[in-house]
């Protein structure tokens, strides 16, 4: 597996982390669950992390 294969799965992987820890957040949000909150905020900022991640990985393999 390449370095622009491996890219290409971060970037897939940090959107859906994004996505989970966003759907976290705002359930925590709602129940008034202050730990599900900060865990969905810290979940989407490692899928931001691991699809920056990625982006670079793709640039790289250019």
């Amino acid at each position: 597996m390449g370095i622009g294969q491996d890219g290409d799965r971060n970037v897939v992987k940090g959107a859906g982390k994004q996505a989970e820890g966003k759907v976290n957040e705002v359930a925590g949000a709602a129940k008034g669950d202050l730990g599900q909150e900060l865990g969905g905020k810290v979940e989407k900022n490692v899928g931001k992390a691991q699809e920056k991640v990625g982006s670079g990985e793709q640039r790289a393999a250019r």
